[in-house]
This record gives C-alpha cells, sequence and structure tokens, in this order.
C-alpha cells in the first residue's frame, strides 16, 4: 500500500521591507538541498516575481494557469540551476495578488499532492502584515519570523505575530535575525521582540541564530546568484548551512501535515 510522503512545510515572513526575506528564503531552500533535502520553494509575492529576479531564471508560466486548470504543477514548476523546484508567478494577471482564500487552498491542495518529488516547502512570503501572509504562514507547520536591527523591524514583527496569534491560534515561532552587527545585537533584537509579545503569554518564541553582515551577500545580489551557491565559505554561507541544520531537526512543534493544516484553516473560516 502507497504511504504519502511527508512534507515539512516552513513559511519564511517579516511585518517588514528590506530586512531581505527573500534573499534568505533562497538561500535557506538551497542550503536545504546542499543537506540533501529536496526543495520546493514557493514565492506567495504574487506578480512581483522576487525570485526569478533573485536567480534570473524564466518562468513562461505562472499560478493563474494552475488555477484554470490549463496546467498542472508540475508544468508550472521551474528547476533553478541550484537544485530547488521554484513556483514562481512569472508574468502572471494582476488579479492574482487578489487571490480568493478559495485559490489559496486549491494551491495548496495541488502542492500536497505533489509531495512525492518533494520533502521541503518553503514558503516566501509577501512582506508586510496582510491576510494573504497571515493564510500561508498558518498552512505551514514551522513559521520563521525574519528581524533586522531596526525600531519599526521588531515592532512590525511583533505585530505580524500578535495577527497570527489572534486569527490562526498559532503560538509556536522561529526567530531568525538579519543584519545585526554581531552576536551581541542579534540577541538583543530577540530579546526586544520578546518583550513585545510578552503580554501574549501562550506565545513561544525560538531562536533560531542569525546570519552575520557579509558584503558577499550584495555581492551575489548583484551576480542574481545565491550567496550560498556562490560563496560557500562566507560568514553568510556558513550562517545559512547551521540554520538549515537547525529547522530541519526541529521535530517536536511541528502542527501536522499540510492536509492537516488547510483542514484547520477551513474549520477557522467556518461559521461558529
Amino acid at each position: 500500500m502507497y504511504e504519502k510522503k511527508f512534507l515539512k512545510t516552513i513559511a519564511v515572513a517579516s511585518g517588514k521591507v528590506g530586512v531581505g526575506k527573500t534573499t534568505v528564503a533562497v538561500n535557506l531552500a538551497i542550503a536545504m538541498n546542499k543537506l540533501g533535502r529536496k526543495v520546493m520553494l514557493m514565492d506567495t509575492d504574487f506578480c512581483l516575481r522576487n525570485i526569478e529576479i533573485l536567480l534570473h531564471f524564466p518562468q513562461k508560466c505562472h499560478i493563474q494557469h494552475l488555477l484554470n486548470k490549463e496546467l498542472s504543477l508540475k508544468d508550472i514548476l521551474v528547476e533553478g540551476r541550484e537544485g530547488i523546484n521554484s513556483l514562481s508567478t512569472g508574468h502572471g494577471p494582476r488579479k492574482l495578488t487578489v487571490l480568493t482564500e478559495f485559490q489559496r487552498l486549491n494551491i495548496l491542495n495541488a502542492i500536497d499532492g505533489y509531495t512525492t518529488d518533494c520533502d521541503v516547502l518553503l514558503i516566501d512570503t509577501a512582506s508586510g502584515i496582510s491576510e494573504k501572509i497571515a493564510f500561508f504562514c498558518s498552512a505551514a507547520q514551522e513559521i520563521i519570523i525574519l528581524a533586522s536591527p531596526e525600531h519599526t523591524s521588531i515592532d512590525d514583527a511583533a505585530e505580524l505575530i500578535n495577527v497570527l496569534y489572534g486569527r490562526y491560534q498559532e503560538k509556536q515561532f522561529h526567530v531568525l535575525v538579519n543584519l545585526a552587527k554581531n552576536a551581541e545585537e542579534a540577541l538583543e533584537v530577540f530579546r526586544r521582540l520578546s518583550l513585545a509579545t510578552e503580554p501574549f503569554q501562550s506565545i513561544s518564541l525560538d531562536y533560531l541564530g542569525n546570519l552575520p553582515f557579509d558584503e558577499s551577500v550584495p555581492a551575489a545580489v548583484q551576480a542574481q546568484r545565491a550567496f550560498v551557491d556562490l560563496y560557500p565559505w562566507c560568514p553568510a554561507s556558513r550562517g545559512i548551512i547551521e540554520i538549515g541544520k537547525k529547522i530541519l531537526k526541529s521535530r517536536d512543534k511541528v502542527k501536522g501535515t499540510l492536509q492537516f493544516c488547510i483542514r484547520q484553516l477551513l474549520k477557522a473560516d467556518s461559521p461558529r
């Protein structure tokens, strides 16, 4: 009898633009690939093509083809030179920015049916705080909140956690600090974020670590390459590999399968 393969689903989110979320998501996906996992990277910032631009690969088809049942998920996936499968939006219509919840669920169901070729689904959410971002975070078993030392980044990250807790009863979060000058500053960011979410006593924040400031990162972005691939021995690359190891080992807080999360989302929106 065929046993369905377990798909580890991870969302990377930040409340603020400019903290390096897509760069982190792309490099984390490639790091996991280097650690022996088959990874699908999903860009939910529809129509902006962030992953496409960062990795310099064309996406001829988009999610609307899947929603219209013109193409299958396999048809619209693109395999990058780094070995990850990417689900981007290509040159999709502007209406992709306002997908209904039913359409989002259809996308997740399509992914859930494709797990035989995938170990990890990594969701690069849009920046900011919105219902769409909260939806995809809640569909994931693990949520990584990315924050930087800026006051606005910490405040917005705390607000995003507040929304996820209040709307979807999410209580477990990994915190990854980016753009800190050193480990001490990164820990201070985590302390301030912990204080900002302290009123919500049920919330648990897990310090995943920090990615050190590294000149190799903007150099790789300029070259439209992943830093973990172009500069494998730089501090940022060593850091992202360690983050990948930690998140892959994290099993005690998993909510359930993707299909379970989909059912929970349906319950959250059903009349009470």
